[in-house]
């Protein structure tokens, strides 16, 4: 328990950095005591904005002159060093933006250290938190789900670390993963994946080398079979997960829920943005010590980013990975 406001510090100002420094900024259970941004001008730019009373360019100086009960990381897939190993051997609480990492092998490095230190951690699958997502989870405690499809299709990034896969992952590791979180989160854990990728429409972009289109094929530990697709084609955006069993089908999309049986629908519509119940829910979870509030953890975190790497594997190899062989591998390199 922590008493009077959670003091939190942010790593990463811009982008989904911005969504999270205006959700934590509006929280009357906390305060934003300082803020890190390699680039200097940005930091001190959005320091003043917002009225932050301290700014850095360097974590480590963050972290030792600071004190802080959270920090948010919200830092591109390749920057992520060590900042979470830092945190968490200090006692500072997290919530790392997804994707946790590139790398599997330092990604269960990480878990285990942020793991051991006992702080509440949460990775930044925000999806879990759409206010009707418990509407689809308790319509199928009792059903047997047959098959499972995703979507993510969507247009082109222009961020110039996006294109390039050894920084972005591609659009599956980055984009795409909320998708493929929500199928786990909704379907159960996934055991194998295939996949397959191509660049066909977006070459002439500068420096990119990441495809933009995927389909991905999954096989559920309770059998079921699931496919996503995303794309960075399309001049408008659809994305949302399907659950299909015998005479029901379920629809989620980032804002509604939709049950159909035969001869009934019923849709629910939430009212809240997901963005804020999550760091609602990191703030509440930090001040109070109860984790259970914390819906995707470092852990839940890792899982999905192992997919995604599974399947990238897969179209390197052109084989169907298995995700127990493949996580072993990574532990044991």
């Amino acid at each position: 328990m922590i008493e009077g406001k959670v003091k939190v510090g942010f790593v990463g100002v811009g982008g989904i950095g911005s969504v999270h420094l205006n959700n934590v900024l509006n929280n009357p259970e906390a305060e934003i005591v300082a803020i890190c941004d390699i680039n200097a001008a940005a930091a001190e730019a959005k320091a003043t904005e917002l009225g932050i009373p301290a700014f850095y360019t360097d974590v480590d100086a963050l972290l030792e002159n600071e004190t802080l009960d959270a920090l948010f990381v919200c830092v591109p897939p390749f920057a992520h060093g060590e900042i979470e190993e830092r945190a968490a051997q200090r006692g500072v609480h997290l919530l790392v933006e997804k994707p946790v990492e590139l790398d599997l092998k330092k990604a269960y490095s990480k878990a285990e250290v942020i793991e051991s230190s006992g702080i509440i951690n949460a990775s930044g699958y925000c999806l879990r938190y759409i206010e009707v997502l418990d509407k689809a989870r308790d319509y199928l405690k009792d059903k047997q789900i047959a098959m499972v499809r995703g979507q993510y299709l969507g247009g082109f990034v222009p961020t110039p670390w996006f294109r390039e896969k050894d920084k972005s992952g591609g659009q599956l590791v980055e984009q795409a993963t909320h998708v493929l979180d929500l199928m786990r989160y909704l379907a159960g854990e996934i055991v194998s994946v295939s996949a397959d990728m191509s660049l066909q429409v977006l070459k002439d972009i500068e420096n990119i080398n990441i495809p933009d289109v995927s389909s991905v094929n999954c096989q559920f530990e309770s059998g079921a079979v699931g496919h996503l697709d995303c794309t960075l084609t399309q001049p408008d955006f659809r994305t949302g997960v399907e659950l299909l069993g015998r005479d029901f089908r379920v629809e989620v999309t980032f804002s509604t829920v939709t049950i159909i049986e035969k001869g009934k629908r019923i849709e629910f519509t939430a009212t809240k943005d997901f963005y804020l119940a999550q760091d609602e829910a990191f703030i509440s979870a930090v001040k109070t010590g109860d984790s259970s509030m914390v819906l995707a953890s470092y852990r839940e975190g890792l899982k999905t980013l192992a997919v995604s790497l599974a399947a990238n594997q897969s179209v390197e190899t052109g084989d169907a990975i298995n995700l127990s062989d493949f996580n072993r591998a990574a532990l044991s390199i």
